[in-house]
């Protein structure tokens, strides 16, 4: 046998030699997965989890141990359970009538913010701007004298304040629409921010026109007519069931009035209070709001507020504008026929429009000498004249015959009614 055939030989064997030892190998399972190992007895199970629980990372039988291992895993960094302050953030709040713009700046909750002169840029379509600064620190600026179209609004910066990113776009409206201005309760004040005593001043002068035959006690209904009272904060606290009780059917109740002075739309302090104690007592109700207004947007302005406050209440009789004078320094003692009859119809268009009933509260000679009543004739006419019969020739719904009028459960006087359903 030469060498080349011996070695042949000799690889050929070694080979065999080879897998016979690795069979042997396969089939001892030295190439199989290992199996889960049997569990211990439950001695050595207690055992080992003692001994796995003081030292988790103590490598055993315990594979699980790592998990209850609060120093394991690398701790997530800490979020902050604080929500984002927004108490320093500001929005506007915009409104148009005819050819204005009212700008108010309000807080994250919607509530105006006072006690600082914020300043706002009106940019029209032709970018021509100009600045307007809240100067009694109101929360409320007014641009008047604009012209109608589209514009930009926009809060200037203010130290400690977060002012919106982008200008408010905004349109300013070229003529009245008598519809009830939406956000008008950020408008309407309390006593509480206001000065009453140069603020509410009406002047009923349904007085000076009195007589003798004037009656003060009052009127039962008789089928034909209701037996009524308007009442304002002036009769302080009222006893609702002994009024009721007395043979009174309704009340009309001041929700509200325009500040003789600054203009301000103000809630009359025993409103809620009146309007509550008068329907849980059954009384039909209404309500009336006392007028300042110099021009139909303001007369507007005054319908929506009266509309704000009774919404949650359900009304019976009209929402009246009551239109008297403030002792001659009031700041619409001096409304010429033409416009305050125009302040009347603003207002009960308005009110209508919101779907409630309208009227116009006054004495006879105001009826007479500073409106034009064929105008608003389609509007219900609320009388005051004190006399035992009215000399008023004008058709008129319900009939105050006197302001010295005296009903159980109101301490001092109030005012009597009749209406003629």
């Amino acid at each position: 046998m030469d060498s080349k055939l011996k070695t042949l030989t000799l690889l050929g064997s070694v080979a065999v030699i080879i897998l016979v030892a690795l069979a042997v190998l396969y089939s001892n399972g030295y190439f199989k997965k290992p199996s889960a190992p049997r569990p211990a007895p439950a001695a050595e199970q207690e055992e080992e989890t003692e001994v796995s629980n003081a030292d988790p990372h103590r490598k055993g039988t315990d594979l699980s141990a790592f998990l209850r291992d609060e120093d394991f895993f690398d701790k997530p960094a800490e979020t902050s359970a604080r929500t984002t302050d927004t108490s320093n953030h500001l929005s506007l709040i915009t409104t148009s009538v005819e050819k204005d713009l009212r700008v108010q700046v309000v807080d994250y909750e919607g509530a105006p913010v006072t006690g600082q002169s914020f300043s706002v840029r009106l940019t029209d379509a032709s970018a021509s701007s100009a600045d307007y600064r809240d100067l009694d620190q109101d929360g409320i600026i007014y641009a008047g004298g604009l012209s109608a179209g589209d514009y930009t609004v926009e809060l200037l910066p203010v130290e400690g304040y977060k002012v919106p990113s982008a200008p408010v776009k905004v349109r300013v409206k070229d003529r009245v629409e008598y519809v009830v201005i939406e956000d008008i309760s950020v408008l309407i004040r309390t006593e509480d921010e206001i000065e009453p005593l140069i603020e509410d001043t009406a002047v009923a002068d349904a007085l000076d026109d009195a007589d003798a035959s004037e009656i003060q006690e009052l009127q039962p209904g008789d089928g034909r007519t209701l037996p009524g009272i308007d009442v304002s904060k002036w009769q302080g606290e009222i006893d609702w069931k002994r009024v009721a009780g007395d043979g009174v059917a309704f009340a009309i109740i001041r929700c509200g009035y325009r500040g003789s002075s600054s203009g301000a739309l103000v809630e009359d302090p025993f409103f809620k209070v009146n309007i509550a104690g008068a329907k849980a007592a059954g009384l039909q109700v209404g309500v009336y709001f006392f007028t300042q207004a110099v021009n139909e947007a303001e007369a507007v302005e005054e319908a929506s507020a009266a509309v704000s406050l009774v919404r949650e209440y359900g009304l019976d009789l009209p929402i009246y504008i009551d239109t008297e004078g403030a002792g001659g320094h009031g700041r619409a003692d001096g409304l010429d026929t033409d416009t305050r009859t125009l302040v009347c119809e603003a207002f009960c268009r308005t009110v209508t429009n919101a779907g409630y009933n309208a009227g116009v509260y006054a004495s006879r000679n105001w009826f007479y000498n500073n409106l034009k009543t064929e105008r608003l004739d389609k509007y219900e006419t609320w009388l005051a004249e004190y006399r035992s019969t009215p000399l008023y020739t004008g058709y008129y719904n319900m009939w105050q015959y006197t302001s010295r009028g005296s009903v159980d459960g109101i301490s001092g006087n109030v005012d009597l009614d009749i209406r003629y359903p």
